[in-house]
């Protein structure tokens, strides 16, 4: 049986091929999280950070507000160290994910 270091390495290796043949445009979020290298938690805690500014936006939004500048600085300052604020901001919009709220972004960028 192979060592774990073996094993390991080959994964990596594997994960390095699969990232080649994703097509970046198709899943430009998930693609952008495994080439900057983030855990499964540090996914996920930004994806629940992504979900409570998404009710806070529409709760905002019920109420008449049409600038979101305290929630882009909200989301700014949550966003994990590893990714880059408008790069983020654009992959989830082109996945089409949280998508009220991304657009709003980008309008304030």
């Amino acid at each position: 049986m192979d060592s774990i270091e073996k094993r390991l390495e080959t994964l990596e290796y594997y994960q390095s091929l699969l990232l080649k043949i994703v097509e970046p445009t198709t899943f430009p979020f998930y693609h952008l999280v495994m080439t900057k290298g983030l855990s499964k938690d540090e996914i996920e805690e930004t994806l629940m950070i992504c979900e409570e500014i998404s009710r806070l936006h529409e709760d905002q939004k019920a109420q008449g507000l049409v600038i979101f500048t305290d929630l882009l600085t909200r989301f700014a300052g949550q966003l994990n160290p590893k990714l880059e604020l408008y790069e983020t901001i654009q992959a989830l919009h082109r996945q089409n994910l949280y998508s009220s709220l991304m657009n709003d972004f980008l309008d304030l960028m």
